[in-house]
């Protein structure tokens, strides 16, 4: 990073393709991924499956599309998803779980965007009455977005799970920063994610991709996401340039991400005490949130030392690290916020 360079920590989407990157990109053999026929999105919707340990995987332009695809592939019209209020599906994903996929939705709380697994099965209805719209998935966010970067405890995943399987429905895991949570706990995608139907991934957070996300689960399952990601827009055609930054971004930047926690934990540390801040959650992984009286003003004032964060509402701030920032940008980032401060005093 420049040193002049702005510090963005508005989120992990802004980082930038790395020079393996480019030259992956710049290599990749492609054919027409609509035929079936490009080598490298066919590489890396095996490798994804075999690491995510499932049957089948299938490339899409973004999380959106995935976790929509997922949904679409597993409901009916009209059946109710379970998801956790504060999810990505339900806050950020323009309405397609109604508009697109038909489908109910009931929103649970638990802290820091953590699903309860006995309020989840009481929420289940499979009930004969022809009033009432069944269950037929439930959805879960790992790590959680607006839960400060918390990873699921595989516990509460597998305890889910059973509720799904005893219950006959299915149980999808919005895994767009997965990663971060196998870099911080140790545990293999393939086990975090095994009672999971479906699974999404989106390599171009933390990973460094600059585009494309995988949904995994059966064959059945992908075979009828791959008709509805036509359907929806997301057939490509040569998208080996694209699929090659992807498979790189596996290979290189999972164990790095351990670097973005430790920045993050750094950061917060530094300005833990610090008048006027305070830390509404914990920040295990690449997401500290920060509250304020002022957001927005803060942010300007941040914004004017060359450093970047998002307010997410009148007194939260969110800031993001990942892999286009550096020690210096961290010390920079803490120099911004800690001026910032005085000058709001």
């Amino acid at each position: 990073m420049a040193g002049d360079s702005p510090v963005d920590l508005r989120s992990d989407t802004v980082t930038r393709p790395t020079p393996g990157i480019r030259e992956a990109m710049a290599r990749a053999e492609v054919g027409d991924d609509v035929f079936g026929e490009d080598p490298t999105v066919n590489a890396l919707q095996e490798r994804a499956a075999g690491i995510l340990g499932k049957e089948a995987a299938l490339f899409v332009p973004s999380g959106t599309m995935a976790n929509l695809l997922a949904v679409v592939s597993q409901t009916q019209p009209g059946d109710t998803v379970i998801l956790h209020a504060d999810s990505h599906p339900f806050n950020y994903e323009s309405g397609g779980l109604g508009k697109v996929a038909g489908v109910m939705t009931k929103t649970l709380g638990g802290s820091q965007g953590i699903l309860d697994p006995d309020e989840v099965a009481s929420a289940v209805v499979l009930s004969d009455d022809h009033h009432f719209s069944h269950t037929t998935l439930v959805s879960i966010e790992n790590t959680t977005n607006r839960g400060g970067g918390a990873g699921y405890p595989i516990e509460i995943i597998e305890s889910i799970g059973r509720v799904a399987t005893s219950n006959g429905i299915q149980l999808h895991c919005d895994g767009a920063r997965l990663f971060n949570a196998v870099v911080a706990t140790g545990i293999p995608a393939r086990d975090y994610v095994a009672p999971c139907n479906t699974v999404s991934c989106c390599f171009s957070k933390g990973l460094g991709a600059p585009v494309g996300s995988v949904l995994a689960g059966s064959r059945e399952t992908i075979r009828r996401a791959h008709r509805y990601r036509k359907m929806l827009g997301g057939g490509m055609r040569q998208a080996g340039v694209i699929a090659a930054a992807a498979l790189y971004a596996l290979e290189h930047h999972i164990e790095r991400l351990a670097e973005d926690h430790r920045r993050a934990q750094a950061f917060r540390t530094a300005l833990e005490g610090t008048s006027p801040f305070t830390f509404p959650m914990d920040s295990p992984t690449n997401i500290v949130y920060l509250d304020v009286p002022d957001a927005y003003a803060l942010i300007g004032e941040v914004a004017s030392r060359g450093v970047f964060a998002l307010p997410v509402s009148p007194t939260r701030i969110r800031a993001v690290f990942h892999l286009d920032v550096d020690d210096q940008g961290l010390a920079r980032a803490i120099d911004a916020f800690s001026a910032a401060a005085k000058a709001a005093e």
